[in-house]
């Protein structure tokens, strides 16, 4: 058989090995079509996994430009071949597409599609999706389909082994979603009993000390100080346990694109300009990743907070295999050599802990009246 450049064992190994190598389900989707295409040597692929109401909930397309993505507008729905495919589980090889009596168009900005090949995605009677090919790079003699028997053959190989792709990436993500359930459901426990302790007792403070307030001022002075400490122990306990959860945005979005809407929101919300800049980060290990985006959040909450800036700036880089991120103000700055009791109240011990617990390193330059830089490098995966 031959498939162009990408042809022979060699080829279809790569392609399964690419496909074995992601767990996220997205990234499995966009593996598989650009493996298809590449491997059958065609100029568009394309790989929808249906809903449950005529429609497609996941539609990924390779050879096709964001742009021209963009201008064909929504999800097509499932009519002509397209639900043939999925309702008959059955392959579909055409020399040209157009002419089949099942077509129904397609959008204006949509490319001419002319010979075509189609599979289902199975799991056992469960059909999980359908690879769709067009426009074989070959000579097509008297209006002949470009692709074989061999091609169907190959792309049935691929689409089997798609199949077991595509379940393991479910199965991993619908585990992770139960532990993220499990880890929830106990972060819960731990701050109704820590949490509300600590509001009960400041409560009941605060109660004391409307009722001194009158026959001894000094006396109420006290508990309003015991007030203020155990509001800031709740604030503290509070915040530890919220921030030991991975946010769903950083699995579904990635850091770079994460970081960019936490900085747009808090652009909008404080007077501070908050800008955002990423340079060619790949994607890094889940520990890097929530480590970089919780020193990140801790950074700008203490710029914004704390040092009187009308600039805060984070870039993220990328740096050999790892990433470099930085948070630089334009406020007050502080003496690092005596920062040992503000250091703590800033949270640079737990910056710091995060770089290190991930193999990273986290730095920090700042003097009085010369602003902030706070500066986090990892290492790669």
């Amino acid at each position: 058989m031959s498939h162009g450049p990408r042809s022979g064992l060699a080829a279809v190994s790569s392609a399964l090995l690419a496909m074995s190598r992601h767990l996220e389900v997205r990234d499995v989707l966009k593996t598989i079509v650009a493996s298809a295409r590449e491997l059958l040597d065609a100029q568009y692929a394309a790989l929808g996994v249906p809903d449950d109401h005529g429609g497609f909930a996941q539609f990924m397309v390779d050879g096709v430009s964001d742009a021209q993505w963009k201008a064909i507008g929504p999800l097509p729905r499932r009519h002509g071949i397209l639900a043939a495919m999925l309702d008959d589980a059955a392959p579909q090889r055409l020399a040209d597409v157009r002419r089949d009596p099942r077509f129904e168009g397609w959008p204006s900005a949509h490319p001419d599609l002319v010979d075509f090949l189609g599979l289902p995605i199975r799991d056992g009677d469960e059909v999980l999706g359908a690879l769709f090919l067009a426009n074989k790079n070959c000579p097509k003699p008297d209006g002949a389909c470009g692709f074989t028997e061999d091609d169907e053959e190959l792309l049935g190989i691929l689409a089997q082994h798609a199949a077991i792709a595509l379940t393991n990436a479910r199965l991993y993500e619908r585990s992770r979603e139960l532990t993220i359930a499990e880890e929830r459901s106990r972060l819960a426990h731990e701050l109704h009993d820590a949490v509300s302790q600590k509001l009960f007792s400041l409560r009941l403070t605060a109660q004391a000390a409307a009722r001194l307030v009158d026959r001894d001022p000094a006396r109420a002075k006290g508990e309003l100080q015991q007030v203020a400490e155990l509001a800031a122990e709740a604030a503290d306990e509070l915040r530890a346990a919220v921030v030991e959860l991975r946010p769903a945005a950083l699995d579904e979005d990635g850091l770079v694109a994460t970081l960019r809407t936490q900085v747009q929101v808090l652009d909008r919300a404080h007077s501070a300009r908050v800008t955002f800049t990423g340079h060619g980060v790949r994607a890094l290990p889940a520990a890097q990743e929530e480590a970089l985006l919780r020193v990140a959040q801790e950074a700008l909450h203490n710029a914004l907070r704390h040092s009187g800036g009308t600039h805060v700036d984070v870039t993220l880089e990328r740096r050999g295999n790892g990433a470099v991120l930085r948070v630089c103000d334009d406020g007050g700055g502080f003496d690092p050599h005596t920062v040992r009791r503000a250091g703590r109240h800033l949270g640079l011990v737990s910056m710091r802990d995060r770089a290190s617990g991930v193999g990273g390193r986290l730095t920090v330059e700042s003097a009085p009246g010369k602003g902030t830089t706070i500066e986090m490098e990892v290492p790669g995966g």
